[in-house]
C-alpha cells in the first residue's frame, strides 16, 4: 500500500525493505561467537546498547534520508532534536532500531525493528519487524487504509509463500469479561501493573518484551495491554499506528479508561510517554433490563393514567358514551 507524508507518496515497501535489511544485521550479530563483545557500554539514562543497534540504525537512517529528504526522522540513537527546532514538523519519522535491547542481551528472541511516521503529533503508520521468530514476520499499517497486515517471510519468494499475508484484528470484548488476556512487559513488571491487572475477572496474564505485546493486542492474541512505566515515542508510535488500523486504542491511562486520550507525539515536554494502555475493541454490553407486562389497551402506563381502570371498563365506558352520542343526533 501506499500513504502520504509531507506531501510525497511513500510506498509501504520501502520501509519495509529497510526494517528486513536492519532485521538482516541485528540477526547476523545476535547469531554470532564473540556475541558478548557486542555489548556496549549502557547510555547515560541506564539502558543498554549493543552495536546491534547502532547497525540497525544506520541502515534504516541512512536509506530513509536518501529516499525522503525532506522528512526528518526522530530515533533512540539518534542526538536529541531541540522542540524548537521540531515544533513545526508536519511530519517524521519515528524509529526504533531495536526495540528490546534486555531480550536482544538475553537472547530470548523477543525484540522488533520499530519504524514509525507520525503526522502532527499523530502515528499515521507503522512497520513492526520480527527478524527472531521462525520464520521472520512483518507487519505494516496505514491508520487511513486498514486493516493492518502480517507478513511471514518465509523463504519463497521473500514472503510469498502459503498463507503468507493475513489481514489482523483486535478481539472485540468487554472488561467485565472473565477470562481475558492481559500481556504486560516482560522486563519492567511492577506493582502498578499488577494493580491495574487485578480489577479484571480471572485474567490470564502473558509476559512479553519489545512491541510483540502491541501486536499481540492488534491481532487478537492478547485483549489488553497495560504499562505502568516509562516509555518513549520511539518504542510506541509503529505498533500504535498497527494496533490502531484495526480499531484498537493506545490510550493514556486516566479515569476514563478506554475513552481517555490517545498517545501524543512530538511534545514540548519530550520524548517520554505517560503511562498507558493498549486495548482491542472495547465494546460494553447492554444492561439487560425487565420485560414490562403488557396488557390489553396498552399496559400499566395507559391504566395507570385512566385512574387504575382496566381496559375492559374503559370500553364500556366508551360504548356508552357513543351510543348517548349517536341518539342524540336521532332526535
Amino acid at each position: 500500500g501506499k500513504l502520504r507524508g509531507g506531501g510525497i507518496d511513500i510506498p509501504l515497501a520501502d520501509p519495509a525493505e529497510l526494517a528486513k535489511q536492519a532485521g538482516a544485521a541485528i540477526m547476523e550479530i545476535y547469531n554470532s561467537d564473540d556475541f558478548a563483545e557486542k555489548i556496549k557500554d549502557p547510555k547515560a539514562d541506564g539502558s543498554p546498547l549493543t552495536e546491534a543497534d547502532l547497525a540497525a540504525n544506520k541502515i534504516i537512517c541512512e536509506g530513509l534520508k536518501k529516499l525522503y529528504p525532506t522528512i526528518p526522522i526522530i530515533s533512540e540513537e539518534n542526538k536529541a532534536v531541540p522542540y524548537e527546532e521540531r515544533k513545526d514538523w508536519e511530519c517524521f519519522w519515528c524509529i526504533d532500531p531495536l526495540d528490546g535491547t534486555k531480550e536482544f542481551i538475553n537472547r530470548n528472541g523477543e525484540f522488533t525493528v520499530n519504524i514509525g511516521l507520525c503526522e502532527k503529533n499523530k502515528p499515521v503508520a507503522g512497520i513492526v519487524y520480527c527478524p527472531a521468530l521462525d520464520p521472520p514476520v512483518i507487519y505494516k499499517g496505514v491508520t487511513a487504509s486498514p486493516p493492518a497486515i502480517r507478513e511471514n517471510c518465509d523463504d519463497l519468494g521473500g514472503g510469498l509463500g502459503y498463507d503468507s499475508f493475513k489481514a489482523v484484528f483486535p478481539k472485540t470484548f468487554d472488561e467485565a469479561d472473565a477470562g481475558l488476556t492481559l500481556v504486560a512487559s516482560k522486563s519492567h513488571s511492577n506493582e502498578a501493573t499488577e494493580k491495574f491487572m487485578s480489577k479484571y475477572k480471572n485474567p490470564k496474564k502473558i509476559s512479553k518484551g519489545s512491541s510483540l505485546k502491541f501486536l499481540m493486542v492488534a491481532e487478537g492474541t492478547a485483549h489488553i495491554y497495560p504499562r505502568m512505566g516509562p516509555t518513549h515515542e520511539w518504542d510506541t508510535c509503529a505498533a500504535q499506528a498497527i494496533v490502531e488500523c484495526g480499531g484498537g486504542k493506545v490510550v493514556q491511562d486516566t479515569p476514563a479508561g478506554f475513552k481517555g486520550p490517545a498517545l501524543e507525539y512530538n511534545k514540548e515536554s519530550g520524548t517520554i510517554n505517560p503511562n498507558f494502555v493498549v486495548y482491542g475493541k472495547v465494546t460494553p454490553k447492554k444492561a439487560k433490563g425487565k420485560k414490562k407486562k403488557m396488557t390489553l389497551g396498552g399496559g400499566k402506563g395507559q391504566e395507570a393514567a385512566a385512574g387504575g381502570m382496566s381496559p375492559a371498563v374503559l370500553i364500556a365506558i366508551l360504548v356508552a358514551l357513543l351510543a348517548a352520542f349517536y341518539a342524540s343526533t336521532m332526535m
